[in-house]
């Protein structure tokens, strides 16, 4: 069916492109899969600690985030304090590196529709991009 010479159901097919950066052990990633599902979107779900993505998978995120790897890595693990990365001088490259190589780093969850994403905190907040 066309409504205004679009198919009805084009909507529908780009929500359930989302998808999800997802930590099953993180209380924010839960809430924030299942407001999703409340929702009625089933995104697809990268648990990035098992699969993490690449260099360049990452840094296209960040683009669709609009932020850099500072404003997006978990200065709070042992690892972040272990690899010296508060140090203001290292590159954004040297960044990524080591959060790529060390996924625990990366913030969650991170939601993705299309050219937009969303960092889930709080939760509500992925909806800005729904």
């Amino acid at each position: 069916m066309l409504t205004n010479g679009r198919r009805k159901h084009e909507w529908k097919e780009r929500i359930m492109t989302i998808t999800i950066l997802h930590n099953p052990r993180c209380t924010k990633s839960r809430a924030t899969l299942n407001m999703l599902r409340d929702k009625g979107i089933e995104p697809t779900i990268i648990d990035y600690l098992e699969n993490p993505p690449t260099t360049s998978e990452f840094k296209e995120i960040l683009a669709k985030l609009g932020l850099g790897p500072r404003d997006v890595i978990r200065k709070g693990e042992k690892i972040y304090k272990q690899l010296e990365l508060a140090d203001a001088a290292l590159s954004d490259t040297a960044l990524i590196t080591a959060m790529v190589g060390n996924p625990i780093l990366i913030e969650r969850p991170i939601v993705i529709n299309g050219e937009k994403a969303v960092l889930g905190r709080p939760p509500e907040k992925v909806m800005e991009i729904l």
